[in-house]
Formats: structure tokens, C-alpha cells, sequence
């Protein structure tokens, strides 16, 4: 019998000047970049959170802490690649995935593509199994006032 899981991920991040934008592990000409402890890569701290929530495995800020200094600045596929494996350990496998980021600057489609083989092959999946959409808040909240980027993700796990 098969055992399915979701999980669910949310994620923040200021925009700043002189930091890189970084999604999906693809880094995105910008005039800002986004503020945090690693590359602040919302779209995968979105993912790690649904992934580790669906195995019911804590968070984020559990595995991966801020106050530690080996996370400053790492990539942000590097602790998703960590946290396939914890995944993959306890005999889950991935589904599917389906995420939203939600910024208002730069337009980002035509990277959607290049975001979703980065993030297959570090997860070893199909492309075919991930979902990344883009939005706008139509220019309301801090997200309108281009003040941070935010992410959502949506994972579907089981085991045989």
C-alpha cells in the first residue's frame, strides 16, 4: 500500500541593493537582491519547508539555522540537496511539486524554464513533475511596494 504525504511551504525575503536575485537557484538580473543568512533563494527555502513538513520533519530554521555560521551565504540548492536526501532516507520520493512566487519586479518567465531543470536535477526528478508559476499583488502590500519576494510551494510525497 502506498503511503502519500503534502506539504505546504512559505517563504520571505527583503529586496536590497547589492545582493544577487536569486530563485530557483538561477540568478536573475535585477537591480536588488534578496537579504538573508544564505542566498535567500525564497523559492527554494519554500520548497525545503514543504518537503521537510510533508515528512514530518521540522522546518528550515531547524535543519539549516541561521545562527550557524556554515549556512552564511551558501546556495540554497545545497541545503535542498541535503534535504532530498533526509527525504529520500526515510523511503519517500516526490510526486509532484507546484510553487508560486509572488514579486512584482523583474518579469520572470522566461527563467521559469532554466528554475525548473536547476531544481529537477537537484531533487533527481522529471521537469514534468514541477510547477513554477509567477505573480503579482497588483502593487499592494510590501510585495506591490517591491520592499521583498515571497513563495509558496506545494509537495505531494509517498512511499511504497
Amino acid at each position: 500500500m502506498k503511503i502519500f504525504r503534502t506539504g505546504f511551504g512559505y517563504d520571505v525575503h527583503p529586496l536590497v541593493e547589492n545582493r544577487d536575485l536569486v530563485l530557483g537557484g538561477i540568478k536573475i538580473p535585477h537591480n536588488k537582491g534578496l537579504l538573508g543568512h544564505s542566498d535567500a533563494d525564497v523559492l527554494t527555502h519554500a520548497l525545503i519547508d514543504a518537503l521537510l513538513g510533508a515528512a514530518a520533519l521540522g522546518d528550515i530554521g531547524t535543519h539549516f539555522p541561521d545562527s550557524d555560521n556554515k549556512y552564511k551565504d551558501i546556495a540554497s540548492t545545497l541545503l535542498l540537496s541535503r534535504t532530498i536526501e533526509m527525504i529520500n532516507e526515510r523511503g519517500y520520493k516526490i510526486g509532484n511539486i507546484d510553487t508560486t512566487i509572488v514579486l512584482e519586479k523583474p518579469k520572470i518567465k522566461n527563467f521559469i524554464p532554466e528554475m525548473i531543470d536547476k531544481l529537477a536535477g537537484v531533487l533527481s526528478i522529471e521537469n514534468s513533475s514541477i510547477s513554477i508559476k509567477a505573480t503579482t499583488t497588483e502593487g499592494l502590500g510590501f510585495v506591490g511596494r517591491e520592499e521583498g519576494v515571497a513563495a509558496y510551494a506545494s509537495v505531494l510525497i509517498y512511499k511504497d
